[in-house]
């Protein structure tokens, strides 16, 4: 009986916190019915709401081949909408729907997310409005290839149901704080889905309600996610446990011309920390590209400082 007591209380606990999180994120979540040529069905996937005023994010992938787009609310209702704007190297888009102003969702912190954390999925996979699919996260720090064939860095990876139609949804932490963007599943495999950090997500909702693009600024290297030790750390003073380890450095490119070689340890770009490529990408999109910047890199042990100046795409 005690027993039997306990495993209830836990039961109990953990449906409360998926019951709280769906009923904070759910009023948010929107399903999307893409139109091609002659109005023909292209596909579907799901979207949510960061701002009352009908921005909706979504995956660049959904609606890749549309021509129109129809989005259904919480409440049943079809409303039109428009593309705002793409980033297929994110496959990440927003959409503005013609709608009254509607709940929009609260946004965690992406880097702070631990394996082996319970999050919920959101979305309408195969048609199935308003479905919830409970997981955790099974790792982090992933590399996956978006549709458009770019490679989306720093993607988590959980064991939430996800089927197609889900694409564009939130992935939310048990606060009620989307920390993710459904994204991707891998074609034939079993409990394996992923999405794009929230925190990139984010930035990239910024940039395209500011601009219509991503503007992007570059350095000329390719960068990975590389988690250092404690020392390391608090003898750099960093305030998170990683920074970027150059795999490759563009013939001629802004970074060679400054001195950067494949292997550097990359960590800091005028005096801020960039623990992963989400940093740099932060810090170079407000430099217009035409600051000179103070780098600093571990070579070899050794802490190293360079002067350069980003390049434009």
């Amino acid at each position: 009986m005690g027993d039997a007591g306990v495993g209830g209380d836990l039961l109990d606990a953990f449906s409360e916190a998926v019951v709280a999180t769906v009923e904070a994120i759910a009023p948010s979540v929107a399903a999307v019915a893409v139109t091609g040529d002659g109005g023909k069905p292209a596909g579907s996937g799901s979207g949510f709401f960061l701002t009352p005023d009908g921005f909706l994010l979504t995956n660049a992938h959904v609606i890749a081949s549309g021509k129109g787009f129809a989005v259904t609310l919480a409440d049943g209702s079809e409303h039109p909408s428009s593309v705002v704007g793409a980033d297929p190297r994110t496959d990440l888009a927003v959409l503005h729907v013609e709608a009254p102003p509607q709940a929009a969702a609260r946004l965690g912190d992406s880097d702070a997310l631990r394996v082996g954390q319970l999050v919920v999925a959101f979305g309408s996979p195969l048609g199935l409005d308003n479905t919830v699919s409970v997981g955790i996260v099974s790792s982090l720090g992933r590399s996956l290839r978006a549709p458009s064939g770019y490679l989306v860095e720093r993607v988590i990876q959980s064991d939430t149901a996800l089927n197609p139609g889900n694409s564009g949804g939130p992935l939310a932490d048990t606060r009620g704080r989307v920390v993710g963007v459904n994204s991707a599943m891998i074609e034939r495999a079993q409990g394996l889905g992923f999405a794009v950090p929230i925190n990139t997500a984010a930035f990239v909702f910024g940039e395209i309600l500011a601009h219509g693009r991503v503007r992007r600024y570059f350095l000329g290297i390719k960068g990975k996610y590389r988690p250092i030790p404690r020392k390391i750390q608090h003898g750099l003073r960093l305030d998170r446990p990683s920074l970027i380890e150059i795999v490759e450095v563009t013939a001629d490119g802004p970074a060679a011309r400054a001195g950067f070689r494949t292997g550097d340890l990359f960590y800091s770009l005028n005096d801020e920390q960039v623990a992963s490529m989400d940093d740099l990408n932060r810090i170079l999109s407000r430099s217009g590209g035409k600051e000179e910047f103070e780098a600093k890199v571990l070579r070899g042990g050794n802490a190293e400082t360079f002067r350069l100046k980003p390049g434009k795409d």
